[in-house]
């Protein structure tokens, strides 16, 4: 082991071949230039796979990787784990996130990643124990939903490990949707935890890639071991003083942001036309808590290592939408309901457990049916396509059947199995795709909160609230309160959160820690951890490194730039109709300049100077080669 918090070792998956091989970790040096989870996924991308494959082609990649904080006790919320790869909704690189409890069986299983490559000609799932893996034949769990999918393989391993181990086995798989190869199709552990954004189920899907189970006993080793106990508790103790992490998340869950977001008119309602839900109330995190948790089961939905709980377990008694499971969480809840005009929270929360299920992206599901009512009140789709479905703003019955309609490609499902973009494309009507670089929006309308505006424009993997969250000082007051609607200093506000959030997610920690504490508590844990002395300004670096490099293989995938930085018109050109937001629309053409000027790019790419000052030559290099280099 090269330092502390890793298990120094890679597991390749070459499907084509139906070879597993280990590897050791890169060198020390480029582990400190990368650290881990999405930085090292970068990093490997940028190295393994040309930025111009197919994404569902066998030539690209899909790498499951970890940080040097996965699964180290004492360190609040290190119990995830992210999917790189380059995104069929989208073609940018892509990273996606998850929760529960898989990120730190797989260190326990003495791999900080595994690099999924090539194609199988058959469905086969991948074992890992205790540093062994194996891959398994997978025809008989082919078709088969998440949930039947965990339960098969803990079944079918049990004789070998005992039955009580294998209940213990962490599953990653994808669902039917995964299979069909929808491009919004998400992968699920833990039967509820979702990497949901960007369609990296159907990457698997095309390699015929069912599912990886986990289970290990190994323990990551600290470099720092007297200096753990200290920062650990450092860290806790912020967590419990500040109102957010100690109150809000506990008791109402991410949800409780429904009523906060549309106090400020910012709530996007109706595919977008307006940022007020008028019974947003119905669907509240406070109406989640008080009639639809599950309090008994709740604690074990809660992510390892995780002090907050945000995480919800649910039940429906409501015919016809009966069922229980992970969430709603807050852009579920958000996607299915005010997107759709819907305050129905029983058919929301069921079109959220069918998502788990089925393997589905909630934000992108819940948006593209959104989509999907506009087109169809402005008499776009055909109505024979809807098969009698009343396809209408409000329709609980809607949600959950067009849900099953996406994940089998059935009817209008198959259009809607390829995101709001491509429907609307379809139907010619491309301008109601609220979309950035092809990606579904998320739960804030950016005409209320002007930098979260800036932060969906330039976000490298598309439409994202978690590549800089802006709605923390815009609207939180958290690290201070910035006016919303003010331009001026966004794009300094937003680099830094870039560039922050970037190396948290190699770390990989939860960005709910950051309503607690920044840079310096995290660079400190990360330095307790693996022995190196980072400073914050080091860690802010690192996270410029990573988005650098990204935007460099954005442009070499489809020539990424300032064309893309941008909204949707109806965002850019439409006022807020009514609301606190009243009257404003995005001025992003006042905020760009700034943010360019911040990153040190031309017209939204980096220069040679500024990726030689990043250690970047060699992707200045790889840029100069295709003529694509600014500066």
């Amino acid at each position: 082991m090269a330092v502390g918090g890793y298990m120094g070792q890679i597991l390749r998956v070459n499907l084509t071949e139906g070879k597993v091989s280990k590897e050791p970790l890169p060198p020390e040096d480029v582990l400190r230039k990368w650290i881990g989870g999405r930085g090292l996924g970068v990093y490997l991308m940028l190295k393994e796979v040309n930025p111009k494959v197919d994404p569902l082609s066998p030539e690209n990649k899909a790498i499951v990787a970890t940080g040097p904080l996965t699964g180290v006790t004492g360190i609040p919320s290190a119990g995830r784990w992210c999917s790189v790869t380059k995104a069929p909704l989208t073609g940018t690189i892509h990273d996606s996130h998850s929760g529960g409890k898989a990120g730190p069986e797989l260190k326990f299983a003495g791999f900080d990643a595994v690099i999924i490559e090539g194609a199988s000609d058959h469905p086969v799932y991948l074992w890992i124990h205790d540093g062994k893996a194996e891959l398994r034949d997978a025809k008989h769990l082919w078709g088969k939903d998440t949930h039947a999918t965990t339960d098969s393989i803990k079944e079918e391993l049990a004789p070998a490990i005992g039955k009580d181990e294998a209940k213990e086995i962490k599953v990653i798989t994808i669902g039917p949707a995964g299979e069909n190869l929808s491009k919004i199709a998400c992968l699920i552990n833990d039967k509820s935890r979702a990497a949901g954004r960007g369609g990296h189920g159907a990457v698997w899907g095309s390699k015929k890639f069912k599912a990886i189970a986990i289970r290990g006993h190994m323990v990551p080793k600290v470099a720092k071991e007297d200096k753990l106990e200290e920062i650990s508790e450092k860290s806790m103790d912020i967590i419990k003083k500040s109102p957010v992490t100690s109150q809000s998340l506990p008791k109402y869950g991410t949800a409780v942001l429904i009523n906060i977001i549309n106090a400020h008119g910012a709530l996007p309602t109706r595919n977008f036309r307006t940022g007020v839900f008028p019974t947003a109330e119905k669907i509240s995190g406070e109406r989640i808590a008080e009639e639809i948790v599950d309090w008994k089961k709740q604690e074990e939905e809660i992510c390892w290592g995780c002090p907050m709980g945000c995480a919800r377990y649910s039940r429906i008694d409501k015919p016809p939408f009966t069922g229980e499971g992970g969430g709603p969480e807050y852009e579920t809840d958000w996607a299915f309901g005010a997107q759709t005009g819907t305050d129905d929270l029983a058919a929301i929360t069921k079109a959220n457990f069918l998502c788990n299920e089925l393997g589905l992206d909630t934000i992108s599901m819940g948006h593209t049916i959104g989509t999907l009512m506009e087109l169809v009140e402005l008499g776009k789709v055909p109505e024979e396509k809807l098969r009698g479905l009343k396809v209408t703003w409000g329709n609980g019955e809607a949600l959950v059947e067009l849900t099953w309609r996406t994940a089998y490609r059935s009817g209008i499902g198959d259009d809607l199995a390829e995101g709001a973009l491509r429907l609307a494309k379809k139907y010619n009507a491309p301008e109601l795709a609220m979309v950035v670089r092809g990606q579904e929006l998320p739960a804030y309308d950016p005409r209320g909160v002007q930098g979260h505006g800036l932060a969906y424009a330039t976000s490298n993997r598309g439409g994202c609230h978690l590549r800089a969250y802006l709605i923390a000082p815009e609207v939180l007051g958290v690290p201070e309160l910035i006016d919303r609607f003010a331009t001026a200093g966004k794009g300094r506000w937003v680099k830094n959160f870039q560039d922050v959030f970037a190396t948290l997610d190699s770390l990989v920690v939860c960005k709910f820690v950051t309503f607690a504490y920044w840079t310096d508590v995290m660079a400190e844990q990360l330095s307790v951890v693996t022995g190196w002395d980072i400073s914050p300004a080091e860690f802010e670096k690192i996270g410029e490194r990573i988005y650098n490099a990204e935007r460099a293989f954005n442009i070499m995938s489809f020539g990424d730039g300032e064309e893309y930085d941008t909204l949707p018109k109806r965002l850019l050109e439409e006022p807020m109709p009514e609301g606190p937001s009243k009257g404003y629309t995005v001025k992003l053409s006042e905020m760009l300049p700034e943010y360019y000027k911040e990153r040190g790019w031309i017209r939204g790419r980096p220069t040679r100077a500024k990726l030689e000052e990043l250690d970047l030559k060699w992707v200045s290099d790889m840029l100069e080669k295709e003529g694509l280099l600014y500066g």
